[in-house]
């Protein structure tokens, strides 16, 4: 039995999960809604305010479907009621985010200003103008919107500039050595 699988997701007040057909998921909470199909094998039971995942047999597969099933519906639960946070660090002379009403201007030494408009359900925070901090209820999206902007710039090794996740360390290479 899968040990994440097997695990009880408690949904917390003012959260609302239906399970429709085929395992369509909505959960509806303060922060949004969030929809998903998930995997259509697995049986998700809800009893009150406890939401449990189910497989129905011991096929490989089955056993892959089961703890990837209920972490996707915890994910949900948890997008809707705390939401999901990527900071983003920007080092490098010139480097800078700034935002316009809803977009994200980037400096990042290139001869043009990157702009990127705020997606549905995401929100950029600029609280310095080294620091962009991306939240919103879905993680995927979160983490898919702070990866595309740290491939605008990814940090290099010799002396770190770039855009970078907060938690990350840049492994630095020496560089050239000089003649004696």
């Amino acid at each position: 039995m899968s040990r994440i699988g097997r695990m009880p997701i408690k949904v917390p007040a003012g959260v609302v999960v239906t399970v429709g057909e085929e395992n369509l998921i909505t959960v509806k909470g303060p922060k949004g809604t969030l929809t998903e199909k998930l995997p259509h094998a697995m049986i998700i039971e809800q009893e009150s305010d406890v939401l449990s995942v189910k497989r129905p047999t011991d096929e490989k597969e089955h056993k892959a479907l089961h703890g990837l099933t209920r972490s996707l519906l915890s994910n949900m639960v948890i997008g809707v009621t705390d939401g999901f946070k990527k900071q983003l660090d920007i080092n490098g002379v010139g480097y800078k985010a700034a935002k316009q009403g809803k977009n994200l201007v980037l400096n990042l030494g290139y001869s043009h200003n990157i702009t990127i408009e705020e997606p549905n359900g995401i929100t950029f925070d600029v609280p310095s103008p080294t620091m962009i901090i991306i939240s919103g209820a879905d993680k995927q999206k979160v983490g898919q919107i702070a990866a595309e902007l740290r491939s605008k710039r990814p940090p290099e090794p010799y002396l770190g500039k770039g855009v970078k996740y907060a938690d990350e360390r840049i492994r630095r290479k020496a560089g050239k050595a000089g003649k004696k």
